[in-house]
């Protein structure tokens, strides 16, 4: 089947489903995890329906560091399985999964005043403990090389901001990142459909049931019913709505944009510990687009989840303070150019306690829901969706999962992307399918160009979100497929590019 998601197959799946078309699987949930969960069943012969209350990504899967790592924080929590399992599946996605969207970027950390020789001593070993996780995921050093302890000179031409005052060193490790966490989320999501997976977004489950879910269309109001042999809720910190089988406590990770000049455009991501506090780190991550991110993790959430979750002013203030300490350039909010957070959906597991979020175990739990019988997956995190996906799947079939091997859409091994007939940058965001992009701008060159000063978004971008991406209004382009709402400025001059340029309304009842 085609990859492309429209409005149209929208409603065609839909009128099928509401008509009483029986699936082997529906998963409630557009998120990482709940796309994730499509592309497995479907890719191991099942019939699937996904169900997404707004829009694929709308949630927590946006709102990440953009990060894919190898899991060396969690030895320091002594859990050794989940360290390994991050470790391997970061090599699943970049060797073969997502090779388009994935990245080796440096980690420095800057050895100065801050850190003491023992410390210093510390972050060798855990290098090196991080490295033997790599060559036993069987990642290879070309990918991502060794760690190793490099001069402050070498430390301040990759981060040339870096505090040169009692710079002694600096430890250089290598991870992965993603370029765009929404846009994997989609790529899985189409990648699903392609294996058949129906796919509805502006679609509310309202409850569970022994044979399927109730909903409600978002776009018309008009409610129906979905019948399944099996249902599996990946609804993250949103899950308690539909089930109480699992106890979470949500904890907000934290960001904020400032412009990579401010910063002397760094190569690589620094990291600066949290004084006084285990497993804490501020980082200052590089993106693709001019911009780095300024994140800090592991503050708890207490009450509902919200949809838009913001730093609140303390968060924002300690963050701009924490980096200012390791660097030349002191932050203050006017440097700021946009912000967000993320809530984490942390399962509460026997023995947790009423520690620290940071404290808690990212494994994802599966359990039960005693009343319909429905599967609820939490936890976890982006970098390990997949094997949580066939973790989950693994519940409703014995066929032998697929996903380990299966490219996404637009997927090909670096030397291939380099040979795309494409802009470099478009390439970064869609791979092999960046030529295609590139062809909505035949005989419109204007296509190609940014939607507005600054702005890293041409409008083709938008043609294709509308033809293929199941965009469906104007938040759904801006917001989740450009990412040009992360930066208050460069959402203004995309939805009045968007709007301009194609027939979506500017919300979806009310939405976004």
């Amino acid at each position: 089947m085609s990859a492309s998601l429209t409005a149209a197959r929208r409603a065609a799946e839909l009128e099928l489903l509401a008509a009483g078309d029986v699936v082997d699987l529906v998963v409630v949930g557009g998120g990482i995890t709940g796309a994730g969960i499509a592309l497995d069943a479907a890719s191991r012969g099942l019939s699937v329906a996904l169900l997404e209350r707004r829009d694929l990504a709308h949630g927590t899967s946006r709102w990440s560091s953009k990060l894919v790592h190898g899991g060396l924080r969690y030895l320091a929590q002594g859990d050794v399985g989940l360290a390994y399992e991050s470790a391997v599946e970061r090599g699943i996605l970049l060797r073969h999964v997502a090779p388009h969207l994935l990245r080796p970027i440096p980690f420095l950390t800057p050895l100065d005043a801050a850190v003491d020789r023992r410390s210093a001593a510390m972050l060798r070993v855990g290098g090196q403990i991080g490295d033997g996780l790599r060559v036993a995921a069987r990642t290879s050093r070309r990918d991502l090389p060794p760690p190793r302890r490099i001069s402050a000179l070498e430390a301040r031409r990759l981060a040339p901001a870096l505090r040169s005052n009692g710079l002694r060193a600096g430890q250089l490790s290598w991870d992965c990142q993603l370029e765009d966490d929404a846009r994997l989320v989609v790529a899985v999501a189409r990648t699903a459909a392609a294996h058949g997976a129906r796919v509805l977004t502006y679609a509310a489950v309202t409850g569970l049931r022994e044979d399927g879910v109730d909903a409600v269309d978002g776009l018309t109001g008009a409610p129906f019913s979905v019948r399944a042999r099996h249902t599996i809720v990946a609804t993250g910190v949103w899950t308690s709505a539909l089930t109480d089988a699992v106890t979470l406590r949500p904890s907000r990770g934290s960001h904020l944009l400032v412009r990579a000049e401010r910063l002397g455009d760094p190569r690589a991501l620094v990291s600066v510990k949290v004084p006084g506090e285990r497993g804490r780190w501020v980082f200052a991550i590089p993106r693709g687009d001019g911009l780095v991110t300024l994140g800090l993790t592991d503050v708890p959430a207490p009450g509902d989840p919200v949809d838009e979750p913001r730093p609140d002013p303390a968060e924002e203030v300690e963050l701009l303070d924490r980096v200012s300490a390791a660097l030349d350039v002191p932050l203050t909010a006017a440097d700021v150019v946009g912000r967000y957070a993320g809530l984490r959906p942390l399962a509460v597991l026997e023995g947790d306690g009423d520690g620290a979020t940071a404290d808690l175990s990212r494994r994802h739990a599966i359990v039960t829901d005693g009343a319909s019988g429905a599967i609820a997956i939490v936890g976890g995190k982006l970098t390990t969706y997949r094997r949580m996906a066939q973790d989950a799947v693994d519940r409703v079939t014995d066929r032998p999962c697929r996903t380990a091997r299966l490219p996404l859409v637009g997927a090909a091994a670096p030397a291939s992307l380099r040979s795309v007939a494409a802009p470099e940058r478009l390439v970064r965001r869609y791979g092999t399918e960046a030529p295609a992009v590139v062809a909505l701008a035949d005989r419109r060159p204007e296509l190609l160009e940014p939607v507005g000063e600054g702005v890293p978004v041409c409008g083709a971008e938008l043609l294709w979100a509308v033809r293929h991406e199941l965009a469906l209004g104007v938040d759904d382009l801006v917001d989740r497929r450009v990412r040009a709402g992360l930066v208050p400025e460069w959402r203004s001059a995309a939805v009045a590019a968007a709007s301009e340029l194609t027939a979506v309304p500017a919300d979806v009842n009310g939405a976004g």
